[in-house]
C-alpha cells in the first residue's frame, strides 16, 4: 500500500522538476564544464609552445631582451593562476584569468613581429613549425571560447527565465560570467580617420 502511494509521488515530483527546467539546468551546466575544459586545454597548449618559441628566437635575436622577457613573464603570470572549474563561477577571477591570457597574446604578437627583422630566423624550420602550431592554437582558442560563450548564454537564459528561474533559485543555480572582448577599452574608443593628405578642393570652389 505504501509503495502504491510513494511511487506515484516520486513520478509526479520528477515530472514537475523536468517541466520546471531542472533537466535543462543540468545539461547546460555540463556543457559549460565541457566548454571550459576545452578552453583550458587550448590555452595550456599555447603555454606549452611558448618556451620553445622563446628559445628559438633567442638563438637568432638574443639582444631582443625586452621582448623575450615580456613573453616569459607573461607566460609565468598565466601559469600562476589556478584555472579550476570553480573559476567560471567567480567573475573577478575569470576577468583576472582573461587579462593574463590577453597579456600573453600581446607579448606573443610582439615576439612574432621581431622575427620580421631576422630573415634567418624566419627561414628556420623549427621556428616556422612553432609559428604554424601557434597560429593553429590561436584559432582553436577562438573556437573554444565561442562555444563556451554560447554554453554560458544558454545556461543563463534558463536561469533567468520563468519558471526555470524558480527551480534555479531552489537548487542554488546562479548566472555565470562569460568572456568579454580582450581589448574592450581599445575598441570602445572612436576610430580616428586620418588620410594624411590635403582635403580635396570642392568642385567649383574659387570660380567667380
Amino acid at each position: 500500500m505504501r509503495n502504491k502511494i510513494v511511487l506515484p509521488l516520486f513520478l509526479m515530483i520528477f515530472s514537475l522538476l523536468g517541466g520546471c527546467g531542472y533537466n535543462t539546468l543540468q545539461s547546460t551546466d555540463e556543457q559549460i564544464k565541457a566548454g571550459w575544459a576545452e578552453v583550458l586545454n587550448q590555452y595550456q597548449r599555447r603555454a606549452d609552445l611558448v618556451p620553445n618559441l622563446v628559445n628559438v628566437v633567442k638563438g637568432y635575436a638574443a639582444h631582443e631582451k625586452e621582448v623575450l622577457e615580456q613573453v616569459t613573464n607573461a607566460r609565468a603570470r598565466v601559469g600562476s593562476i589556478q584555472a579550476t572549474p570553480e573559476l567560471v563561477n567567480d567573475e573577478q577571477a575569470l576577468a583576472k584569468f582573461q587579462a593574463a591570457q590577453g597579456e600573453l597574446s600581446s607579448a606573443l604578437s610582439r615576439l612574432l613581429a621581431v622575427a620580421e627583422n631576422y630573415p634567418q630566423l624566419k627561414a628556420d624550420g623549427l621556428f616556422r613549425d612553432l609559428q604554424a602550431q601557434l597560429e593553429g592554437t590561436e584559432n582553436r582558442i577562438t573556437v573554444a571560447r565561442n562555444r563556451y560563450i554560447q554554453a554560458v548564454q544558454a545556461y543563463n537564459v534558463t536561469v533567468r527565465s520563468f519558471p526555470s528561474n524558480l527551480t534555479a533559485m531552489l537548487f542554488g543555480y546562479k548566472v555565470k560570467p562569460s568572456f568579454t572582448v580582450e581589448n574592450e577599452k581599445e575598441i570602445a574608443r572612436p576610430p580616428r580617420v586620418d588620410f594624411g593628405g590635403t582635403p580635396p578642393t570642392p568642385a567649383g570652389a574659387g570660380k567667380q
